[in-house]
């Protein structure tokens, strides 16, 4: 396959281990934001529809019924109208990769609402009590609760195209048990503002890894209003490997858009072509244990990008060819130098009033080429050329109300990439046709 761009080798750290552990495939090598069931056909379609002359927590009861009985290979479609299931709601489901279980709305354009009275509980649990797998939630809408839906011992499941808002505490979360190949995809996310709760849309994974999401696609989902306490858009903690967070629009978080903790030494996560903007911290924040490549970050009251050490050391964390434009900081590297694998390549910096590239621990050992900024830079000698200004750009401001970040004709970043030979190709992610110029490349 093509290089990613020629002239530079980078570390080979990022071969060992990157792609597979335990017999698994990492997903950005399939290259597939479905799993590989998706096709599969049901063998019994089981419908509920909504009753008008019962009340909506007795509609729930009939729903929790049904849904409490599926086997594998059925598929349940449920008809719109608004289902509040008062009691404690598990759903321990096992179906097989050929035969897998759908919950699906039966009306795409009409979600049923599937809720509950109050917030004492989460609107579901999955997978509490057994494990759960081979389960696809489709054309479904939550709301209030607790939690929306708690994941626990859950692997091989698809959580798709659902509208997911305004809880009491988180949207999802899969921090009390290990979690793999688990599908996030098209769903939209929004308004977590409960002011006693960290207010999460995700919460992937556990602290200092006391619980592990693995193999697992996060992919163009729309998340944004995120505030309580901490208000995160996606967060991926630590220990949590081999993840590919694709094509997700983030916007007006409390807390980071995109937070990414590390692998602890268990390869990579990729993070890949992410549009995140207005963020009242930093925009993007990653540990380390990735590659970071194609996304657009702009608009922080912190910075645009920051790396630093958290509940693990930064290292092994490429930045290629991502776009930046900040009021304040653009990238701030506390914690890279001296460390092992560091690359930060082919990048748009441009910042107005902060510095646009910061090494406070110095960059000895960091690969630094290719890069354009616009605003000082410290702890570097070069590796970067001058900007001209927002002109750069299609259409982009300071605010991030105007975000389309894809280079002018008269821009200083066309040309301007240096190579990067090994970082992508090791992963084997080939992506032509905008080899050459620095920053992101259009973000859909």
């Amino acid at each position: 396959m093509e290089s990613f761009v020629k002239n530079i080798v980078v570390p080979m750290i990022f071969l060992a281990g990157s792609n597979v552990l335990a017999g698994d495939t990492a997903p950005w090598l399939i290259g597939e934001l479905q799993p590989d069931w998706a096709n599969q056909k049901p063998k019994r379609v089981i419908e509920v529809s909504y009753d008008p002359s019962l009340s909506s927590q007795e509609n729930g009861v009939v729903l929790a019924g049904a849904m409490h009985r599926l086997v594998a290979g059925d598929r349940l479609e449920i008809g719109p109208g608004r289902y509040s299931i008062a009691r404690k709601f598990n759903l321990d489901l096992n179906g097989t990769q050929g035969d897998p279980i759908w919950i699906v709305g039966a009306d795409a354009d009409h979600f049923p609402v599937i809720t509950r009275p109050d917030s004492r509980q989460n609107v579901l649990n999955v997978g509490e009590f057994s494990q759960t797998k081979f389960l696809c939630l489709r054309h479904l809408e939550f709301t209030g609760g607790s939690t929306l839906i708690r994941f626990y011992d859950c692997h091989h499941l698809w959580l798709d195209q659902c509208h997911l808002h305004d809880s009491g505490g988180e949207g999802i979360t899969t921090n009390s048990r290990d979690t793999s190949h688990f599908f996030v995809t098209d769903n939209h996310f929004h308004h977590f503002n409960a002011p006693g709760a960290t207010a999460e849309a995700m919460y992937l994974g556990g602290n200092h890894g006391s619980a592990v999401m693995s193999y697992s696609v996060i992919a163009r989902n729309q998340v944004h209003d995120c505030s309580g306490k901490q208000g995160d858009g996606i967060e991926l903690k630590q220990g949590s490997h081999h993840n590919w967070i694709y094509g997700n629009r983030i916007h007006d978080t409390q807390y980071p858009c995109l937070i990414v903790y590390g692998t602890a030494g268990n390869g990579l996560n990729v993070v890949e072509k992410n549009m995140c903007y207005r963020s009242g911290d930093n925009v993007m924040q990653v540990q380390g244990e990735a590659i970071v490549f194609h996304n657009v970050l702009i608009s922080g009251a912190g910075s645009g990008f920051s790396s630093t050490d958290h509940q693990g050391k930064t290292r092994n964390l490429a930045f290629i060819q991502n776009t930046i434009v900040s009021s304040r900081r653009g990238a701030n590297l506390s914690s890279w130098g001296n460390r092992s694998g560091m690359v930060f390549a082919n990048n748009a910096v441009y910042t107005q009033g902060g510095e646009a590239v910061r090494f406070p621990s110095g960059s000895k050992g960091v690969m630094v080429r290719g890069n354009v900024v616009l605003g000082d830079v410290s702890g570097i000698a070069g590796g970067y050329i001058r900007g001209n200004g927002l002109s750069d750009f299609l259409d982009v401001s300071w605010d991030g109300v105007r975000h389309n970040a894809e280079p002018s004709k008269s821009s200083a970043l066309i040309g301007a990439a240096s190579g990067i030979v090994g970082t992508l190709n090791s992963l084997s992610i080939d992506r032509p046709g905008i080899l050459q110029n620095a920053g992101a490349p259009p973000v859909d």
